[in-house]
């Protein structure tokens, strides 16, 4: 299992007071040091956190990069120009804090399959951001996406109640399944310190992408030190 790690954050902060600090440049420069699979960034439409520039400078560190990205030709644009490691289509709403749920694939599979194809003959791999759910696993199969990346935002909240067998039972059910008819497996979102220890228990799970809990924790450790204990975690 690897770990991709999202530093959208970082740019949240810098963005706060309007200035070049934190650099994103020299927090990639240390996180790369470590063994990780790739650094995740979300551009989204209104550019929240990560800019257009933040990704370009990134690239030119030579870094594997996890685009997060919803289905606009704007974004794809700049991907076909960027040329990632990987891309994952997420949804977008522009008054949510961050992505709250999968994306609906099996609703706009038709439009989602044309338009992952210049992406995929660019050499880029394809993800969709779903829900645990069955239909969504076979639509994402049918638009010929590369992985899916489960949404396990449900599962941490259950976490965080002392409940979240049923959660768990779900992400392992379609990790299964996924990988049963031809599919890769990431997961991600809410997983944190405590939580992240279970997904150990699904054995098609090729990548985690994990964000906010290890920039929180670099408030208090350092950012190298908190991608460290996460990488512990998993192993």
């Amino acid at each position: 299992m690897k770990l991709g790690v999202n530093i959208d954050h970082i740019a949240t902060l810098r963005n706060a007071r309007g200035g070049i600090e934190p650099k994103l440049v020299e927090a990639a420069e240390i996180i790369l040091k470590e063994n990780i699979l790739a650094l995740t960034m979300h551009l989204r439409e209104d550019r929240r956190h990560i800019k257009d520039k933040d990704l370009y400078d990134i690239k030119a560190l030579g870094a594997k990069i996890n685009l997060e990205m919803a289905a606009t030709n704007e974004i794809q644009k700049i991907a076909l120009d960027i040329v990632p490691y990987s891309v994952c289509i997420v949804p977008e709403k522009r008054l949510e804090i961050t992505t709250e749920g999968g994306l609906d694939v099996n609703k706009q599979k038709d439009k989602l399959k044309e338009f992952i194809k210049p992406l995929k003959e660019k050499g880029i791999l394809v993800s969709m951001f779903i829900d645990p759910e069955i239909n969504q696993i076979e639509a994402s199969r049918y638009i010929d996406a590369d992985y899916i990346e489960m949404h396990t935002g449900c599962f941490s909240n259950a976490f965080d109640n002392g409940n979240y067998t049923k959660e768990l039972d779900k992400l392992k059910k379609s990790a299964k399944y996924a990988k049963d008819i031809g599919l890769k497996v990431n997961a991600g979102h809410g997983l944190n310190y405590k939580n992240v220890y279970l997904m150990k228990e699904i054995k098609e799970i090729s990548e985690l992408n994990i964000g906010h809990s290890i920039i929180s924790r670099a408030v208090f450790v350092g950012i190298q030190k908190a991608v460290k204990e996460m990488l512990e975690l998993i192993k």
